[in-house]
């Protein structure tokens, strides 16, 4: 499992990676190494990807109720509600060398909060801050869920459009509507399982 990979960033329209500043309408464009406008797309919208209630047969089926399994390939995070039910969300995964798998639990959860980008991050992206208080304007979103003793989260996104892409490094990202919703079910200590496609 790959490790002590930072918050990652989100993909704008198949061509950029992006972390956004405390300046709303801007991302970071790694391939122009420069920052760029983010040209009117709405901040902390709604998921292209709608949240829906399904009948879960896949990986880890007869865990718990309360259990999250996190398919990376099929970029959908499935929450377990017991008799072969499951909440099924939108999300943003790790991009090609930042993806892994693994199982852990819930061992914090935060509302609105601060993010500390790491000193590599800050490394490979010029201008970000040591320290970004939480609010609407925070990579992390709404709401974040850590995972075990990894520097991984199942955070929020004020980066709707990147919901349904690889894009982060290693971080789990909903749009700030679904991660609400999946912060209010979710409690400390339950099981996070991170997949691949048909892993069983």
């Amino acid at each position: 499992m790959r490790k002590l990979i930072t918050l990652g960033a989100s993909l704008l329209l198949g061509l950029a990676v992006a972390v956004t500043t405390a300046n709303a309408s801007q991302y970071y464009d790694m391939a122009s190494q420069s920052w760029k406008d983010v040209n009117g797309y709405a901040r902390g919208g709604k998921s292209p990807i709608k949240r829906t209630t399904v009948k879960y047969d896949g990986a880890y089926a007869n865990s718990p109720a309360g259990t999250i399994v996190i398919n990376t390939k099929e970029r959908r995070l499935y929450y377990l509600m017991g008799d072969g039910k499951a909440v099924k969300y939108g999300i943003g995964v790790g991009r090609p060398g930042f993806q892994w798998t693994g199982t852990h639990r819930v061992s914090r959860k935060a509302e609105w909060p601060g993010w500390t980008p790491p000193p590599a991050m800050r490394k490979r992206v010029p201008n970000l801050p040591a320290y970004m208080e939480g609010g609407p304007n925070n990579p992390l979103g709404a709401r974040a869920m850590y995972i075990g003793s990894t520097i991984y989260r199942i955070h929020g996104s004020n980066e709707p459009w990147s919901i349904g892409q690889a894009v982060s490094s290693g971080c789990i990202r909903l749009a700030n509507e679904d991660v609400i919703d999946l912060y209010e079910r979710v409690k400390i200590g339950a099981s996070v399982h991170v997949i691949q496609a048909n892993q069983k």
